[in-house]
This record gives structure tokens, C-alpha cells and sequence, in this order.
């Protein structure tokens, strides 16, 4: 078993005497229930609203977008998260029950707004609407909540040169929640039906809450200093924290312009990726949900091949491997574009598959070159973790929503003939959109580009750490 994690698991060498893998694992199934949460959010429902129940596709973009639009809140959630005084002594573990609570509350009360929207009843359909709005917000509150507070907790456990990698094999198990829901969700919606999905929602609530009360079971240590009676010194202030963790770092905000621009492009398509499938090759909302499973396939290969490059001797440099993660989506999003015209479910799905790993290699390393700067800095870690999910979440937003308009738009147009013959087709819309996120990727290396220069990264010593699971004493 320890040589399979060793050589399989990316970022299994976090594991040490204080904080074994077995105790890691257990504390990410919080990023598990994530992870499940977010297929049902960006795929499977984005495709059920749009086909099954003939939701417009602007609301239910707008319906995706409104929780991550409230992203900037995950800074303030983890600046709470660092300095909270409890008589209970935690910081972070109450941060997270509530945030699996909001995901509960949701996923319980998502199905009947969607019925009372599909069914289009007048006097029910602006309640059905309200619904569904405050369950959308609900749950993405929740993820932010649970993700910022989960993760913050992990860097506090781990030693402070292993950090950086605890973070991001926890971010790997966001991955593998997405595979795993995919699957599962695939293969329960295989045979469509509105009672399906009302049990499949409210079995992913439970699910949700369970899984996230195992992961904090016992993780976080209870600590008298930071009673509410306690004198901690001066009170930190947010926006003092905040410039000060730009001061120390100056070209974090490159990154993080990278990090927006980067996730934007691979974020775009989210909520066309199912739609895509089923309209324009008439799949099944089981084969659908498996293309999330086919992203989320080459994303956890893009961790493993960014995990090999960055450990170890290797110990690649993370903005080289961000680059080349940019550059693996371009031909991923050309075999998308390609896959419509041809009718090629072969080409939609290597394209798929190709974004995903890209995407995995693009957020990994942006999130390990994050850390390493950041950690430098003597600022608390859910303040840091929080930018950085203030930032992905708000391009994901605003991208997600964008996506949606785009092509609806296209497609009012193309109908009534505005842009010509050519586009009078179901594709049309979906291939401007991809077009567009082609664009987005090359702006991405354009803004990472002056950090990949060699003259602007500093001399980097060879970390002496594996890619697997250390020999541990008896």
C-alpha cells in the first residue's frame, strides 16, 4: 500500500508522524462532498434545466453565477476564520459545520423550486423562481464557506514547508469527488424522471453533511488562548491584512490576473458543456453526466503529471507548468469546436478531455505559486486561501454567466438570420462561446508570461521531496 501511494497519489509525501495520510484523507472529504455538490451544480442540473425542463438557459446561468458573483466574502470568511475567539477553542470548525449546513438546506429545498419553474404555472412560477435563486445561493455560500474554513484548517495542521502541498492534494480530492459524482450521478440519472432527481438532490444533501461531520470529527485541536476573556493584543483589521498581503508579495496581483484570465477560459463552457452534448449529439442525461466524469478524469491527470513536475528533484517551476497547462486546452477547445460541425462524439469527447487536463495542470500549479508566496508572508492562512478563492470563484462566475448569455444571444440571432445561413444551426451558439475561451487562453499567457521569463523567478533549490509517501518510523 505505501508503494502504490507513493507513486500514485500526487502530493502523498505531505503526509508526516504528526499528520499521517490516513488523517489527511479523512479531513478532505469535505472537498469529496464539494466536489459532489459541483457536479450536480455545473453539470447535471445545468443540463436537466436546460432539456428536461426547458429552463432558459440565461437563468440558469444567472441561478449558477449568483453564488460565485458573493465570492469576494471567501476574504472575509478567512480572515474570521484566523482570528476568531471561541470558548469552545476552535477557529475553523465552526466555520465549516455552517457551511455544510447552508449546502444541506439547498440541496433539500432545489427540486421542488425547479418543478414549480418548470411547470410554468403563473402563480407558482415567481416562487418556483425566488426558490431557486436562494437555493443556488444557499449551496454556493455553503462551498464557499466549507472550502475556505476546510482548507484553512489543513495548512494549520501541516508543518510550514509542507503546506503548500497539503493544500493542493486537497485540491486533488476536490477532483476525485467530481469523478466519483459524475459516475454515480450518471448511472443513478440514467433513466430520467422528476422523482429521480428530487431523491437524487435530497440524498446528495444528506450525503453532503455526513461526509463533511467525518472529515472535522477530531481534526482541529481546542485552544484556552483564544477565549473570547483572553488578551490577544491589538484587534487585526481586514483591510489592514489585505494590504499587507500585496505589500509583501509584489507580484501576486500578476498571478493573480493569470489565475483569473486562465480560469475564466476553462471555466466558460461549464454550463454548456451537458446542453452541448445533448442537444447538438442527442446524449442521454447519464451520457452527459459522464462527460463531467471524462473532465474530471484528465484534470486529476493533470494533477498527477503537475505533482511530478513540481516534487522531487525535478521541482519544476510552477508558472512554466500553469503555461503549459494554457497550452494543452487550445487543442482541447479546436477538437470541441471541430466535434459540432463533423458530428464527432469522438472529437467532442477527447476535446473534453483535453480541456480537463489542461485545466488540472493550469489550477494546481497557479495554487502552489500562490502558496509559496504566500507563505512567506505573516499573515493568517484563511486570509490567503481566501483571496485565492475569492479570485477563482469570481472569474468562474462572471465566465459561467457570461457563457450563458453569449449563447443564448448568438443562437436569438443566428435564428432570425442575422449572421447568415452558416449559423442556423444548433451548434452555432455553443462554437462561438468556445471560440471565445480559445481567446481567453492565449490572454492568459500573454498576462503569466513575465513571471515564466527566466530573469523574474528566483534561484529555486531542489526541495529534496518525493512525490510519495516518505518512510515514516515504526
Amino acid at each position: 500500500m505505501a508503494r502504490f501511494l507513493r507513486v500514485f497519489v500526487p502530493f502523498a509525501d505531505v503526509a508526516t508522524a504528526d499528520l499521517p495520510l490516513g488523517r489527511l484523507i479523512r479531513l478532505s472529504l469535505f472537498q469529496l462532498s464539494v466536489g459532489i455538490t459541483l457536479v450536480l451544480l455545473g453539470g447535471t442540473l445545468n443540463r436537466v434545466m436546460a432539456v428536461e425542463l426547458g429552463i432558459p438557459v440565461t437563468l440558469i446561468a444567472a441561478a449558477m453565477a449568483l453564488p460565485l458573483l458573493l465570492a469576494p466574502a471567501r476574504m472575509l470568511i478567512g480572515f474570521k476564520s484566523d482570528h476568531r475567539r471561541s470558548y469552545l477553542g476552535w477557529r475553523r470548525t465552526p466555520f465549516i459545520w455552517l457551511g455544510a449546513m447552508a449546502q444541506f438546506g439547498g440541496l433539500a429545498i432545489m427540486p421542488f423550486s425547479l418543478l414549480l419553474v418548470s411547470e410554468g404555472v403563473p402563480e407558482t412560477v415567481l416562487a418556483g423562481k425566488a426558490g431557486l435563486l436562494l437555493a443556488f445561493f444557499m449551496v454556493g455560500c455553503g462551498v464557499h464557506t466549507v472550502q475556505t474554513a476546510g482548507l484553512a484548517l489543513a495548512s494549520d495542521l501541516a508543518q510550514p514547508d509542507k503546506r503548500p502541498r497539503v493544500v493542493a492534494m486537497l485540491y486533488t480530492m476536490l477532483l476525485v469527488g467530481l469523478f466519483t459524482g459524475a459516475i454515480v450521478i450518471g448511472r443513478l440519472l440514467n433513466d430520467f424522471s422528476p422523482m429521480k432527481l428530487i431523491q437524487l438532490l435530497q440524498g446528495s444533501a444528506v450525503v453532503t453533511i455526513l461526509l463533511t461531520l467525518v472529515a472535522i470529527w477530531q481534526q482541529e485541536p481546542r485552544r484556552r488562548d483564544i477565549a473570547p476573556e483572553v488578551d490577544t493584543g491589538p484587534k487585526r483589521r481586514f483591510v489592514e491584512d489585505l494590504r499587507d498581503l500585496f505589500a509583501s508579495q509584489p507580484d501576486l496581483k500578476r498571478l493573480f490576473a493569470a489565475l483569473a484570465v486562465g480560469t475564466a477560459a476553462f471555466s466558460m463552457q461549464d454550463v454548456l458543456l451537458e446542453p452541448y452534448g445533448a442537444e447538438v449529439f442527442k446524449m442521454s442525461v447519464g451520457a452527459t453526466t459522464l462527460l463531467t466524469a471524462l473532465f474530471a478524469s484528465g484534470s486529476l491527470l493533470g494533477f498527477f503529471g503537475a505533482a511530478r513536475l513540481l516534487g522531487g528533484a525535478r521541482n519544476g517551476n510552477p508558472h512554466v507548468v500553469a503555461a503549459l497547462g494554457l497550452l494543452i486546452g487550445l487543442p482541447g477547445f479546436s477538437a470541441v469546436v471541430m466535434a459540432g460541425p463533423l458530428l464527432s462524439v469522438a472529437s467532442f469527447s477527447v476535446g473534453t478531455f483535453l480541456i480537463g487536463l489542461g485545466s488540472g495542470f493550469f489550477s494546481v500549479s497557479i495554487l502552489l505559486a500562490v502558496m509559496e508566496r504566500i507563505g512567506r508572508a505573516d499573515l493568517g492562512s484563511g486570509l490567503v486561501l481566501g483571496a485565492w478563492g475569492a479570485v477563482q470563484a469570481i472569474a468562474t462566475g462572471l465566465a459561467v454567466i457570461s457563457g450563458g448569455v453569449l449563447r443564448d444571444e448568438v443562437a436569438r440571432l443566428a435564428d432570425v438570420g442575422v449572421f447568415g445561413p452558416a449559423f442556423q444551426n444548433v451548434a452555432a451558439g455553443y462554437g462561438v462561446v468556445y471560440h471565445l475561451e480559445i481567446g481567453l487562453l492565449f490572454a492568459a499567457l500573454l498576462v503569466l508570461g513575465p513571471l515564466v521569463r527566466p530573469q523574474s523567478i528566483e534561484p529555486r533549490q531542489p526541495s529534496g521531496q518525493g512525490f510519495g509517501l516518505p518512510d515514516l518510523p515504526n
